[in-house]
């Protein structure tokens, strides 16, 4: 297929909130990538993310053929193989001693198709999904209160609300397009208030008229505390609750325990008493109010507890199922929602059924199974320690990275070690996870892939290729069904996804009759021009009434759920303690999440030269009380260690961390630095009801790391830096960029460069510069008088401004001064150098940006984007434009 001619209408593949895009050649060999003004979810908007799309499709790194011990094969070969290692090991082991571990990066298609096989056919429910890592405490809370995994609102419900209460999410960089939609309903209506509670002061405070920096881990003492105060001072909906709800006196009670007044929740939270008034009574008095939540809420050991607890406010308050108010879980992946509906999470059957003896029966009796799986598998944590352990002797893990982004990852490392069998299903050749694999199997990436996907407001869209597949590559969904085939199973003859979709459509509908929230009824039979041309729809979408496509933006809005009883329940919680508390020797709490413009462990995203501008390096973020105590400076490497492990990181001095806390990203990995895979220092603690695992609360400690030499190097062509103990690889521009660090300072500098950069030892155009008594070198290569590499090694940590060196690279020649200027490590004005990138989507600098506060009198964020574009794409650096503003006039003022 040949789309060279089209623009395609497709969805983006990173975050929940869904965005539409439009995609068309860009007239020189590669793709734009547009905002597609008519999806609901983005009304064209993208965020840096999206809008870097189109550098993302290079095929240099990607997995092109399938690979069976090392050695090349084609798909019979690798499929026959893996058909006859599970079926060896079901046969003397018996269906649990296999399992797959897949992704929200799936389409939904694709992921039926996964739990069909493993549930149905198989035998076993030991398929979990990388979702359990992000939103399995909401699909568990939603479920003890809802009685069903509802989603019971819509993103015109964040602009419609008069209280927008954002907790632990931070939405200007994680969801920066659902955070502009909030920060247009801002300006449109001013007295919009909006609160965010998180321990960090992030840039979604930007627009919050209150910051509450609770407490790690005390979320469930203050939704506690909010429930009773509304209790006490009568802003309980008497008829909503009576009619409609059940289990509150015991509710009540439970939280008058732990948190018996409005003083000792603030105190418990070490939030101000006053802040924490203003917050309790805007909640009471505001009808219209939202509580939005993330993995700031769900990535803890009591995350269900945590959500239940913000769920019990609104439904002591009747506010659900109404414009503008509930409860709103804000999923990580594009497709988090698609693998709830089909099932991926172990402890869930297809279409939202449970393991209960007539939904295994109900789906046996549609599949034509009689092998189905009666049971709740291995979560994915425990699955990874049945791995180990030698229970589980086979898996197959689809479109995801574990031996970076599970907790504990050294010991999911050495349970991948120890797999008697490895199937590894990605489109890259090289993961932290495939180094593993027995056999790597080349799948689709995103652009290639055809189906549906479901974000976070249950809005399920097309995602339609504008690719041909490369090399041998194929469709997740085709490569389980021929695997299955090669297993011996009926059921899986798919053409297309379509079939796929038409059968998992009908699974939805079959002996429903509005018993269970999930149907897709009206959805089912479409022919192919109806699917190709679905246009985004919430679910349900049921067969009934005149447009059987229209489908419901809200539920709940009869006050009936999906419990026996149809009422909603309240869920008595109780505070617990994080899964391991802090010591003398680990006084510092870890808090790990996303940075603005990456995404996941940066398979995709790091290709992005734009997107490496902003943020090139692993960090640490600290308060500088905690940077003082420990003698840590900003721009230092530290380690970070837990007494799983440890990691080495650059710091990073902010008073937006609070005190005792630590921050460091979750995205670095073996494939882009030396040792900086956060994960591998994180407890491996789980809720208890939901199985997700605490990512927010690991005690630790840093410690400043002594180098006996810090350098970087810019070049044209690759470099091999493996062998030092700090190194992080980078693209930018047409640039790699490599910061180093060693313990031994060379004997000679020319020879160690020389070696490192690959120089021939008759290499003509090669200038250098040492410094011995400041242990300073320099050295630069040029070919045809273009700058081709740099190099920059000194004793200390503090270099010259990378980004300036950079601009050098785009010359045809150096001229003599600049030649001068670059062994300096000084740039020559201030056109030079721009500075560090702060606008990602427009490539828009410091110091340009300061330089137009000072020189342009440019004093708000408008202004600047009027002028320099910068913060007129997706908004998300807007935070930043705004203090970077406050800083620069602070400084002239000074001056």
């Amino acid at each position: 297929m040949n789309l060279d001619d089209t623009v395609v209408r497709t969805t983006c593949p990173y975050c929940g909130v869904g965005c539409g895009l439009l995609v068309s050649p860009d007239g020189k060999g590669g793709y734009k990538v547009r905002g597609d003004k008519d999806h609901p979810a983005n009304h064209g908007r993208l965020c840096s993310k999206g809008s870097a799309l189109g550098e993302t499709l290079s095929l240099d790194d990607r997995l092109l053929t399938p690979v069976l011990d090392g050695e090349a094969c084609d798909w019979d070969t690798a499929l026959a193989a893996a058909a006859g290692k599970f079926s060896s090991i079901i046969e003397q082991h018996g269906p649990d001693a296999v399992a797959f571990y897949v992704s929200g990066q799936l389409l939904t298609e694709d992921y039926y198709v996964a739990n069909k096989l493993m549930k149905g056919f198989i035998g076993s429910a030991n398929i979990d999904t990388n979702s359990r890592l992000c939103m399995s405490s909401s699909v568990a809370g939603h479920k003890r209160a809802f009685g069903s995994d509802t989603v019971p609102g819509c993103y015109e419900d964040l602009e419609q609300c008069d209280l927008l209460v954002l907790t632990g999410s931070n939405t200007a960089w994680c969801h920066p397009v659902l955070y502009q939609r909030i920060v247009n309903a801002k300006k449109d209506r001013p007295d919009l208030k909006v609160v965010v509670i998180d321990p960090r002061r992030t840039p979604t405070c930007d627009i919050a008229d209150l910051h509450l920096p609770l407490q790690p881990g005390t979320d469930t003492i203050l939704f506690g505390g909010l429930l009773t105060w509304l209790y006490q001072h009568g802003y309980g909906d008497t008829g909503f609750v009576e009619k409609h709800t059940e289990n509150l006196r015991a509710t009540l009670d439970a939280a008058a325990w732990y948190a018996p007044s409005l003083t000792a929740v603030a105190e418990l939270c070490g939030i101000d008493e006053g802040n924490l008034r203003d917050f309790y009574r805007w909640f009471a008095q505001t009808d219209k109010t939202i509580t939005v939540y993330s993995q700031g809420v769900n990535q803890s050991s009591s995350g269900t507890d945590k959500v239940n607890a913000i769920i019990n406010c609104h439904l002591l308050t009747g506010r659900i199922g109404k414009p503008g108010m509930g409860p709103f879980s804000v999923t990580g992946q594009p497709n988090a929602m698609g693998g709830r509906e089909v099932g991926a999470l172990s402890n869930q059957l297809a279409a939202h059924m449970d393991f209960a003896e007539d939904d295994v029966d109900r789906i046996g009796r549609f599949w034509g199974s009689d092998n189905m799986a009666n049971a709740p598998g291995k979560k994915a944590v425990e699955m990874f320690e049945a791995i180990e352990s030698g229970d589980i002797k086979a898996l197959w893990v689809i479109a995801t990275n574990p031996a970076v982004s599970m907790p504990d990852a050294g010991r999911v490392r050495s349970a991948l070690e120890k797999c008697e069998f490895l199937v590894v299903s990605d489109c890259m050749q090289d993961t932290d996870t495939m180094r593993y694999a027995d056999l790597r199997l080349p799948a689709l990436a995103w652009g290639e892939k055809s189906g549906t996907v479901t974000n976070s407001e249950r809005c399920i869209s097309r995602q339609l290729p504008f690719l041909d597949a490369p090399g041998e590559s194929k469709a997740d969904w085709w490569i389980l069904s021929e695997f299955a085939r090669h297993m011996g199973y009926q059921g899986f003859e798919y053409t297309d996804p379509l079939d796929i979709f038409s059968e998992h459509a009908a699974l939805s509908a079959f002996e429903n009759d509005g018993n269970r929230d999930f149907d897709l009824g009206g959805l089912h039979g479409l022919n192919k021009l109806q699917y190709d041309g679905l246009a985004p729809v919430h679910w349900p979408v049921t067969s009934a009434g005149e447009s059987p496509l229209a489908g419901k933006q809200r539920m709940f809005t009869d006050g009936r759920f999906f419990t026996p009883s149809g009422k909603a329940r309240f869920v008595t919680v109780n505070p617990r303690p994080p899964g391991r508390l802090g010591d003398p020797e680990y006084p510092l709490i870890l808090n790990t999440g996303r940075i603005r413009d990456q995404w996941h462990t940066m398979t995709r995203t790091g290709k992005s030269p734009r997107l490496n501008g902003h943020i090139y390096e692993p960090f640490a973020e600290l308060h500088p009380l905690d940077s003082q105590r420990l003698s840590i400076t900003e721009g230092q490497l530290v380690t970070v260690e837990s007494h799983l492990g440890e990691i080495l990181v650059r710091a990073r001095i902010s008073e937006s961390q609070r005190p005792g806390s630590i921050f460091v990203p979750m995205h670095w990995n073996d494939c882009f630095a030396s040792n900086a895979a956060v994960d591998k220092v994180v407890n491996a603690y789980t809720d208890p009801v939901s199985g997700q695992p605490e990512f927010k609360h690991t005690p630790v400690r840093a410690t400043a790391w002594e180098g006996a030499w810090y350098g970087f190097v810019l070049s044209r062509q690759p470099i091999d830096a493996t062998t030092l103990p700090y190194w992080v690889s980078a693209r930018r521009k047409s640039l790699y960029h490599y910061e180093l660090a060693g313990h031994q300072a060379a004997s000679d500098w020319s020879d160690f460069t020389r070696e490192m950069l690959k120089l021939s030892d008759d290499e003509h155009d090669w200038i250098e510069f040492f410094d011995s008594a400041n242990q300073a070198y320099r050295g630069a290569r040029f070919i045809g008088g273009r700058l081709e590499s740099c190099v920059f090694i000194s004793g200390d940590y503090s270099l010259p401004p990378r980004d300036w060196l950079m601009g050098l690279f785009d010359a045809e020649e150096i001229t003599r001064q600049q030649r001068l200027r670059l062994l300096s490590g000084i740039p020559g004005d201030d056109s030079e150098d721009q500075g560090a990138i702060v606008c990602s989507c427009f490539s828009v600098g410091r110091n340009t940006l300061c330089d137009a506060v000072k020189n342009k009198g440019l004093v708000t964020p408008e202004q600047i984007g009027e002028v320099l574009q910068a913060g007129t794409n997706c908004g998300s650096c807007v935070p930043e434009l705004r203090q970077l503003i406050a800083d620069t006039l602070a400084s002239a003022e000074h001056a």
